[in-house]
């Protein structure tokens, strides 16, 4: 009989009517697609059904990672995003600098009507087996002790991945309430986890050091760098004649993109009709008003520096390959996939000197996110002179998921 594994896919369901995905709905399709393609074990869908873990209709689930897969990958020549990014970038007259063509269906209210009506009517999980597994990435399942407490009675061994203790360790960057909430979620897995995976050294750190300051015992914890898309992987730059940078991530405060917005402003202070051009790839997220005081409200930014979401990995890849830089001014990361997508591509790289880039990026052109004048030379140069990108061994998704295999028992 084959080992059951119960995947906790909530958070992929209610994230699947999006145009494109954040880095942790990333995660949980890849472990979706990784564990749906294993013949050595039977995958049973699950999600959280009134604080209970429940099992999801299996076809419903199916159907729904090929479709998130197709959406979010895309294979159209050229977005109708991208069109208005390119004659954004290459215009003579100055345009809106909020773009933001939506392609598509809308999302749809309500958690996507409470994820399709519980992924087709929920059932309960199936009976206890020897070997029986809990996976669940999408920190998920962990806004109660019942979920991994019931599942531990059952004999189930679970296996949970924290992606970053951010509202812990930096709250302010974060939504009201968002501290106590993640405190909770974190403890939870520390006491009821049998193992707990990480993204990187730095995560791996934080964990330990809040389960010394909770005194929480520490279950078996791996540090295992995510994957990247394979459209990501191969390295190329596809110069543009007009110079721009390119920042992609949800925009919010700890993405110091205030900050960036001064330094775009004084760049054109002191460059004129040669400042590059900047585009924020990403959605809005927590305390956003002064990025887009920046973007309605500066005469010096309005049609230079443009704001666009709900790009395909196809549209997203070629625009990062055209730009003099991907910059990543962050004040504090778990992991930040974009920089490392950008260093496997070769595109050259501007990122903070915090502790996950000299982890992760170490190669990158590193500068204090505090730095301004530092900042404001290294863009100055850049668009003077195009860099070029060191060597990058990128991390891949099949290396993540040997080491994820070993760690929680699977064969390699």
């Amino acid at each position: 009989m084959k080992p059951v594994v119960l995947f906790d896919a909530g958070r992929l369901l209610d994230r699947s009517a999006r145009d494109a995905p954040t880095g942790v709905d990333r995660v949980c399709l890849a472990y979706a697609e990784w564990l749906a393609a294993r013949r050595d074990i039977r995958v049973v869908p699950v999600a959280t059904v009134r604080n209970r873990l429940r099992a999801v209709d299996a076809t419903h689930y199916r159907r729904e990672i090929r479709t998130v897969r197709k959406r979010w990958s895309g294979d159209e020549p050229e977005t109708a995003n991208e069109q208005a990014l390119v004659r954004a970038l290459t215009g003579q007259t100055r345009g809106p600098s909020i773009l933001d063509v939506e392609p598509g269906a809308p999302p749809l209210s309500l958690r996507r009507v409470r994820s399709v009506s519980q992924a087709l009517t929920s059932r309960p999980l199936p009976p206890p087996s020897p070997g029986q597994a809990y996976i669940s990435v999408g920190h998920t399942a962990l806004n109660t002790p019942a979920i991994l407490a019931d599942l531990a009675r059952r004999g189930v061994s679970s296996t949970i991945m924290i992606h970053d203790l951010i509202p812990i360790t930096h709250p302010e960057f974060c939504r009201p309430g968002d501290r106590a909430r993640h405190h909770r979620r974190v403890s939870y897995a520390l006491r009821h986890a049998d193992r707990i995976i990480v993204n990187s050294e730095y995560t791996a750190d934080q964990l330990r050091a809040f389960a010394d300051r909770e005194a929480l015992s520490t279950p078996p914890v791996k540090a295992i760098p995510l994957g990247l898309e394979p459209v990501f992987l191969t390295r190329g730059t596809l110069p543009s004649p007009a110079p721009y940078f390119v920042h992609v991530g949800t925009i919010e405060a700890r993405k110091n993109l205030a900050f960036l917005l001064t330094l775009w402003r004084r760049l054109q202070e002191r460059m004129g009709p040669r400042t590059p051009g900047l585009v924020l790839v990403g959605r809005y997220g927590w305390e956003n008003e002064a990025v887009l005081d920046h973007l309605q409200r500066s005469p010096n930014l309005q049609g230079l520096v443009h704001q666009s979401a709900g790009l395909s990995d196809v549209s997203l890849a070629r625009l990062m390959r055209g730009a003099r830089a991907v910059v990543a001014p962050s004040s504090v990361e778990g992991f930040d996939l974009p920089a490392v997508e950008a260093m496997a591509m070769g595109v050259p790289l501007i990122a903070s000197d915090i502790p996950v880039h000299r982890e992760l990026v170490s190669g990158a052109r590193l500068v204090d996110p505090l730095d301004g004048l530092g900042w404001l030379s290294a863009l100055q140069a850049a668009t003077d002179s195009p860099p070029v990108a060191p060597a990058y061994a990128p991390p891949t998704w099949a290396t993540h998921f040997d080491q994820v295999a070993a760690f929680i028992g699977l064969p390699v």
